[in-house]
């Protein structure tokens, strides 16, 4: 009976957003309601751990996913306020006009490189919204950079959830880094693959998307396993992207027709560079803020923190927030830095700064009411139950259904880390039950977790902010899901050959 009640929310979820195509923001509040109603009367939660859960989500939420997403569609806003964006497209299109290219360009590439550094959703919401202004359907564009928002996740944030996974574990971070490239192998080169199909799927492109997704997924593999090996979780999404950039933009000059080599670009140096300002300063910040300059970190890391406990399940949740090192405020500086480089006013920067809160409204319940969800759902019990019922029913079988684990816990939570907090232990005790290696099957976890992304509510919530589909979040996860389903199914095949 546990189990049912326990899967229902998640169930519901899926129904109201996939099939009765209501909105995110309704959706997640008939979910979260009916959630709070199945933790009070089924798992007999106590209705003081209850607000306090709701409020500790509802934080969560809050920092730093809803102050990423207001920060990073704002940099979008503000390069419209001052028609940089129209520079960045013409670049885009001087490098290829092949809208495989720059699909692929856009998602894997700069989308990885955005997930690698910052994660939180910048790698959905600014390449999203990018496809959009140079003429893609806001859909697909949704679709095809959640879909490429999958691989990357695993080291995104500069490694975050390995990282993490090591902590709860009490495993050797390289090992684990370097299982989850080879998990995640097979999937480096069918991602770009798939990306590519779904821009051009003439049978006469084929053989060029074949090629281009094994020259893509093949610098990917090597270069993170490298990097996952011998460096650890930092560096491998770091690594990986900018050397498919690399690649992308190579391959798309060198392809390039007679007419496209022939035809000059008349943008200038400084106006590229002057354009890009905001993205470069973005990305400049984050890399001074990251683990790569631990001296600094530290010292950021320790001033102006916010602190607030509470007393859930007779112990203490701390939810605490760097601000000086935090990804939303550093797309913040960037973008109000880059947007005066750029000649905007202050107060026009606080004017597109409202205007894009206003845009947002939606999405701020929806992810208020879906993390305040996957909260409830942990501090109650009812996540461990689903876990560990999996865990008892497949036996000898588990390892085949690892990822699902790691993916389910990406779904409710919209986070890697977070799975890799709710099941990197599960993953780890179950390992030594069955005689399979714990970093094999931990590392399951966290690829599996890579595929919930795709799916996750959280992520479709910030796609269609990214293009104004507030609404749309049922008709793009239902076009999402069998990508998700078939990721998980290759990881899970994967993981159980080889464990």
């Amino acid at each position: 009976m546990n189990l049912v009640l326990a899967i229902i929310p998640v169930l519901l979820l899926i129904i109201l957003m996939a099939f009765f195509k209501m909105s995110g923001d309704k959706s997640s509040v008939i979910s979260l309601v009916v959630t709070m109603l199945i933790a009070f009367f089924g798992f007999h939660f106590p209705v003081d751990d209850l607000l306090f859960s709701f409020l500790y989500g509802a934080l969560k939420a809050v920092s730093p996913i809803l102050i990423i997403i207001l920060m990073a569609i704002f940099s979008y806003n503000v390069l419209l306020k001052t028609e940089k964006m129209e520079i960045i497209k013409q670049q885009f299109s001087s490098i290829s006009t092949d809208k495989s290219i720059q699909v692929l360009l856009l998602t894997w590439g700069f989308g990885g490189l955005l997930e690698a550094m910052a994660g939180f959703g910048t790698a959905v919401a600014i390449p999203a919204a990018i496809l959009i202004s140079l003429g893609f359907k806001p859909v697909f564009s949704a679709t095809v950079s959640l879909i490429a928002n999958s691989v990357a996740t695993a080291f995104g944030a500069i490694g975050t959830p390995v990282l993490v996974l090591a902590k709860e574990t009490n495993l050797d971070v390289l090992v684990l880094s370097a299982n989850v490239v080879l998990q995640l192998s097979v999937l480096m080169f069918l991602i770009p693959f798939v990306l590519l199909f779904l821009t051009n799927s003439k049978l006469k492109s084929l053989p060029k998307n074949i090629f281009l997704s094994l020259l893509v997924g093949g610098v990917s593999l090597g270069s993170q396993y490298i990097a996952a090996r011998y460096m650890g979780a930092e560096s491998p999404a770091i690594i990986g992207s900018i050397l498919s950039i690399i690649v992308i933009v190579a391959y798309g000059k060198l392809t390039a027709s007679k007419e496209e080599k022939a035809r000059k670009s008349t943008l200038k140096g400084l106006e590229v560079l002057n354009a890009w300002s905001i993205y470069l300063l973005i990305l400049f910040l984050i890399i001074l803020t990251s683990p790569l300059f631990p001296g600094l970190r530290t010292t950021l890391e320790n001033n102006w923190v916010t602190r607030i406990s509470l007393p859930i399940n007779d112990s203490t949740m701390n939810y605490t927030v760097s601000w000086l090192t935090h990804a939303g405020v550093l797309l913040f500086v960037g973008t109000f830095v880059g947007g005066l480089i750029q000649g905007a006013k202050i107060w026009e920067l606080f004017a597109v700064l409202w205007n894009t809160v206003k845009q947002l409204k939606k999405t701020f319940i929806t992810v208020i009411c879906l993390v305040s969800l996957s909260t409830i759902m942990d501090t109650a019990g009812m996540i461990s139950v689903i876990a560990t019922a999996l865990a008892v029913a497949t036996g000898s079988l588990y390892p085949l259904f690892a990822p699902v684990i790691g993916c389910l816990g990406t779904f409710i939570t919209g986070s890697d880390t977070s799975s890799n907090i709710l099941f990197g232990k599960l993953q780890a005790n179950v390992a030594g039950h069955i005689q399979v290696s714990p970093d094999w099957l931990s590392a399951a976890n966290t690829v599996g977790a890579t595929g919930g992304k795709i799916i996750s509510p959280q992520s479709i919530a910030i796609a269609t902010s990214a293009g104004n589909q507030q609404g749309k979040e049922g008709e793009i996860l239902k076009s999402a899901i069998p990508y998700a389903l078939a990721y998980v199914v290759i990881t899970g095949v994967i993981v159980y050959f080889f464990s």
